[in-house]
């Protein structure tokens, strides 16, 4: 079950989403002060014992957080600097009451999109009207008339030909970056035939020492079993020539009395 101040904290900010989503006037200071009991009461929330999970915690937060960054961003100046804050601008992801089938403050970072796309288009095409104090100079370049056609022609000649001599060093860079690529891949592939070349010859060595290593285990395998036998048979012999001199000496040599 939700608090009563959860329950209050969610109708606030229920309101708050209704009055970003209407279109305000600059005399408009309700969602401001709203916000601001919405902040306090958010803390509030933090500390009653009684608190929402912190996944609905982190929401809330990110719900008052972007309405603190709307009243931001509407009080900057240039349109193109509020579609720029309003780009950072991060909505809420979740309905703020039940009968709501998206987030409202998905709705209003939306329609606050459209909004300042359309004051940047206006200003763009010149269809804002001209404000006091504005020079004749201005008000002919925002009607289209030219001031020296003879000018314009020769700044549009110097602009063209600036680009066209970018264009062709970036294109002799490029050449450029092109042949030095073509180099250093055809040494890349010298380097690495060779490479190959020596490793081959070091496998191949390695596979003649290895029969050769292989010849010389088994000669010598040969060799100790050829050493043992002669050695066993000497024995042999030596212990039966000692056991005949023995009883040989026993039946010469009486035991005295």
């Amino acid at each position: 079950m939700a608090s009563r101040l959860e329950i209050n904290f969610i109708r606030l900010l229920s309101r708050c989403e209704s009055i970003a989503s209407d279109k305000r006037g600059e005399t408009e200071w309700r969602l401001e002060k709203y916000v601001a009991a919405l902040e306090e009461m958010l803390v509030a929330l933090r500390k009653n014992p009684s608190k929402p999970t912190p996944e609905v915690l982190t929401e809330y937060t990110r719900k008052v957080d972007f309405l603190k960054g709307l009243l931001e961003a509407e009080k900057l100046s240039s349109p193109a600097e509020k579609a720029l804050a309003n780009q950072f601008l991060a909505p809420g992801r979740t309905p703020t009451i039940s009968n709501e089938r998206m987030s409202a403050t998905k709705t209003v970072h939306m329609q606050t999109k459209a909004r300042c796309t359309g004051e940047m288009r206006a200003e763009l095409l010149s269809t804002n009207p001209p404000q006091k104090g504005a020079t004749e100079t201005e008000l002919r370049n925002r009607r289209g008339l030219p001031v020296d056609e003879h000018q314009s022609a020769a700044e549009l000649d110097a602009v063209l030909q600036h680009h066209h001599n970018l264009q062709e060093k970036l294109a002799e860079d490029m050449l450029n970056l092109a042949r030095n690529l073509k180099n250093n891949t055809l040494a890349a592939q010298n380097i690495i035939r060779q490479d190959n070349q020596t490793l081959s010859q070091s496998m191949r060595q390695a596979d003649l020492n290895f029969e050769k290593l292989k010849t010389e285990s088994e000669r010598l395998e040969q060799h100790t079993k050829k050493s043992v036998n002669w050695l066993l048979w000497l024995m042999l012999i030596l212990v039966s020539f000692t056991f005949i001199s023995m009883i040989l000496f026993i039946r010469i040599f009486p035991r005295l009395r």
